[in-house]
């Protein structure tokens, strides 16, 4: 089977053209690992980018990389007609069996939805349900995003959903759901090495520095927690936008709780670095008002750390079941204070969650379900 499968390179999303070697999302990325394994499915991963960049022709045994340079005006100013024209060309000289659009954030489900070839959408993020909840203004790029999920949503065979939260939000606007959880990277799984500790605990907070992640809540929790002599330190890694209101505050005030000696923020960091930094860790904090999934999540557990959330979308479908996994409400700030404090205070106890983890999200059981759903859906033409 021919697949091709349209997702963004972060090289366009974080503009650094000048890196010779493509990279994507966290799920994508190992969804692609599980594929290298099913020796019977050619992939083609294709990547529009608003500047040429130096790419290799094969990313994997079975898997080719195609990067397309489209102009700026060719992107969602004109509805991605340009990205439309550019992919639909390459896929033209591959001939695929099946088109793969990962996300409707950006281009990739609109260009599968129209390519002319049978095809699915995996939803990653709900941007309609972004929109309404943090009333977006008309017009603007988050408006028109969620114009054009629910276009692609209604128009593609199935869409992969990545959660039971997701699947309801999705379900009215689309011909066939599955709910398909995204997979996670291979090192998640790798022997932790073991770390020395002194007695006071690191909680882990990851995500992009967004008021919907909340990590400025979060730095006046330790705030509170160093006036009252609570052995617990904070450790933020994400990436924070340059001109952000929200991300410049938290840059601001994280930077003087470093100098107090209660938190610290890392940045962005790569693959290898934030497993390194999950096992410096006791456990992981992750509080958004809205989730659609939720990997880092389940990377934490697959780390077996200790872990504290709330309960909104994926999430409560990750910690199902398992050890060392607490939920709160949305708002909870008070129980979540009252636990992380009684928490850093109690002794030290093993978390074991990673085989749950290991048997619901390697790469290889997600790539297998997505084989199994790809021909469903050429049985079914």
């Amino acid at each position: 089977m021919r697949i091709a499968l349209l997702t963004t390179d972060n090289r366009e999303h974080y503009k650094t053209y000048s890196e010779l070697e493509p990279h994507f999302g966290a799920a994508p990325e190992a969804l692609l690992a599980g594929f290298r394994e099913l020796k019977d499915l050619e992939v083609h991963v294709i990547s529009c980018l608003q500047q040429q960049v130096r790419s290799p022709e094969k990313i994997g045994p079975n898997i080719w990389y195609h990067a397309l340079e489209v102009p700026r005006v060719g992107w969602l100013r004109t509805g991605y007609q340009g990205c439309l024209r550019a992919v639909r060309r390459v896929l033209a000289q591959i001939g695929p069996d099946l088109v793969h659009g990962q996300g409707t954030e950006r281009d990739c489900a609109f260009c599968a939805v129209l390519s002319g070839y049978p095809n699915v959408v995996t939803v990653h993020g709900n941007v309609a349900e972004l929109a309404r909840l943090f009333g977006t203004r008309i017009g603007s790029y988050a408006w028109f995003s969620a114009k054009l999920e629910s276009f692609a949503l209604k128009r593609t065979a199935g869409v992969f959903c990545n959660s039971a939260y997701t699947e309801k939000l999705v379900r009215s606007r689309a011909r066939l759901t599955w709910r398909v959880p995204n997979a996670l990277r291979q090192k998640f799984f790798s022997p932790a090495s073991p770390i020395r500790r002194d007695e006071r605990r690191i909680i882990l907070n990851v995500g992009v520095i967004s008021p919907r992640k909340r990590q400025l809540e979060m730095l006046e929790i330790g705030r509170h927690f160093h006036k009252e002599g609570v052995p617990l330190e904070f450790r933020f890694v994400g990436h924070a936008s340059e001109g952000d209101a929200y991300a410049s505050e938290f840059v601001k005030r994280v930077t003087a709780a470093a100098e107090m000696g209660y938190a610290s923020y890392r940045g962005l960091l790569t693959p290898d670095d934030i497993v390194s930094c999950f096992d410096e860790c006791d456990a992981l904090l992750h509080f958004p008002t809205e989730e659609a999934f939720g990997l880092v999540v389940a990377e934490g557990l697959a780390r077996n750390l200790r872990f504290f959330g709330s309960r909104t979308g994926g999430i409560v479908d990750i910690t199902a079941n398992v050890p060392g996994a607490t939920l709160y409400e949305v708002n909870d700030w008070s129980g979540l204070r009252a636990d992380l404090e009684a928490w850093a205070l109690a002794p030290r106890c093993h978390i074991d969650a990673s085989e749950i983890m290991r048997a619901r999200y390697a790469p290889q059981v997600i790539a297998k379900r997505h084989l199994e759903i790809y021909e469903e859906v050429l049985r079914r033409r």
